[in-house]
C-alpha cells in the first residue's frame, strides 16, 4: 500500500497546516468550489505546487476511492520511536497515556482510532511492524487529518514492548469481553496502556497474559462484539473521563 500519498480534502487541509513535507498537490480540473479554496491558499501560502489534472488522474492514484477531487504527494509517514512517545508525554507534564494495536488489519479501523486518540489525548500508538495496517492513504483520509498530529511507533514485538512500558511503571489494560471486570470499575488513571486487539481474532493469548488487567464494555443486546475502533473509542473515552475527574478532586 502506498505510504507517499493522501487523499480527501480534511486530510490534504490538515497536511498543509501541519509541518509535514509535501511535494505536491494535485486537484480535479474545475474543482474550485467550497472546502478546495482553502487548499489552494495554504499551498500557495508554503510555496507548494499545485497541479490540475483530469478526475480519471486521480481515480488512478486513489486508494479509497474517495478522494473528493484532490491527493497531495508526500514523504512517507514519519515513524518514531516508543521512547519519542514517553518523552512527549513527559514534556506535557502529563502521565503517558499510550494505545497498542494488535494486528489491526482494516485500515478504516486504524484511522478511526487516532481521530478518536487525538481527541483523548492518546500521546502515541505503537503498532507491529508486520501484519498490521501501517499508515496509507485511506488511514489518512479515516482519521480526517488528525493522523498530522499522532506519534506512531512501529516495534518488530509488541510483547517485548509492553514488558519495557511495564518496567517504566505503565499499567497494561487489554480490552477483551472474556472478563468480569468492567471498564468503569477499574481505575484508568495514572501512566496507562489500552492494548486493542484486531478485528475477529481480538488481542492474542500471549499478549493477554502480559496485560496487567483486561477490562470489558458492558453491553446489554444481542450482537457480542463491537468494531475494533469503536470499542477503542468507548475504552479511550473512560480513560479520559476519569482523568477529568481526577483532575477536578
Amino acid at each position: 500500500m502506498k505510504e507517499n500519498i493522501i487523499e480527501g480534502r480534511n486530510a490534504v487541509t490538515e497536511a498543509l497546516r501541519s509541518d509535514r513535507t509535501i511535494e505536491q498537490v494535485l486537484v480535479a480540473k474545475g474543482d474550485v468550489k467550497g472546502s478546495i479554496n482553502v487548499i489552494f491558499a495554504l499551498a500557495r501560502e508554503k510555496g507548494i505546487v499545485v497541479k490540475e489534472v483530469d478526475r480519471k488522474k486521480l481515480d488512478q492514484l486513489s486508494e479509497s476511492g474517495n478522494h473528493q477531487g484532490v491527493i497531495a504527494y508526500v514523504t512517507p509517514y514519519n515513524y518514531v520511536e516508543v521512547e519519542d512517545i514517553l518523552k512527549y508525554a513527559k514534556g506535557k507534564n502529563e502521565d503517558p497515556f499510550i494505545v497498542i494495536l494488535d494486528e489491526l488489519e482494516d485500515p478504516h479501523n486504524f484511522g478511526a482510532i487516532i481521530r478518536t486518540a487525538e481527541i483523548c489525548g492518546v500521546h502515541g500508538i505503537v503498532i507491529p511492524k508486520r501484519r498490521n495496517v501501517g499508515v496509507t492513504p485511506t488511514v489518512y483520509k479515516s482519521s480526517a487529518g488528525a493522523i498530522e498530529y499522532m506519534k506512531i511507533a512501529k516495534v518488530s514485538n509488541i510483547n517485548s514492548a509492553i514488558d519495557d512500558l511495564k518496567k517504566r511503571g505503565l499499567w497494561v489494560y487489554g480490552a477483551d469481553m472474556c472478563t468480569d471486570s468492567y471498564c468503569y470499575e477499574s481505575d484508568l488513571t495514572g501512566p496507562i496502556v489500552l492494548v486493542i486487539g484486531s478485528e475477529g481474532r481480538g488481542i492474542s493469548k500471549l499478549t493477554k497474559e502480559k496485560c496487567d488487567v483486561i477490562v470489558k464494555i458492558p453491553m446489554i443486546g444481542q450482537i457480542t462484539s463491537l468494531n475494533a475502533s469503536v470499542a477503542g473509542g468507548i475504552l479511550m473515552y473512560e480513560i479520559l473521563k476519569q482523568r477529568i475527574c481526577r483532575g477536578k478532586k
